[in-house]
């Protein structure tokens, strides 16, 4: 399964870049990732048409898109769009970060899934 990182490069500027998540199988249990620890999750809303200028992650997280869709920049002006089903593993801690806005007419649902340092 590919997930997208966002981490901060050594010139402070925030990228994204695709990921591999590795699964095993196990027969009776089907296909998973191995357990990672987690912190804690939280569930958010957010309204369409919002925006959030530049900033950077408080935590290492999991941000799991469960409804609508938002558009994240970086300060190479790349953009991706995220929507339901997407995963982002947001680890950009420091630099200029990023900015979010969401798009169309649809609330945007997350959950985040905070990990340890």
């Amino acid at each position: 399964m590919k997930i997208t990182r966002l981490y901060s490069g050594t010139d402070n500027q925030s990228y994204f870049e695709e990921i591999e998540v590795p699964f095993e199988s196990r027969e009776d249990f089907g296909l998973f990732t191995l357990p990672e620890p987690a912190k804690a999750f939280f569930f958010r809303e957010i309204p369409p048409g919002w925006t959030y200028g530049w900033h950077t992650v408080v935590c290492r997280e999991y941000v799991v898109m469960l409804d609508g869709e938002a558009e994240v920049e970086v300060g190479s002006g790349e953009k991706r769009v995220f929507r339901k089903g997407d995963v982002l593993l947001a680890e950009d801690l420091t630099g200029q970060g990023h900015r979010t806005r969401v798009l169309g007419k649809r609330v945007w649902r997350q959950m985040f899934v905070t990990l340890p340092e």
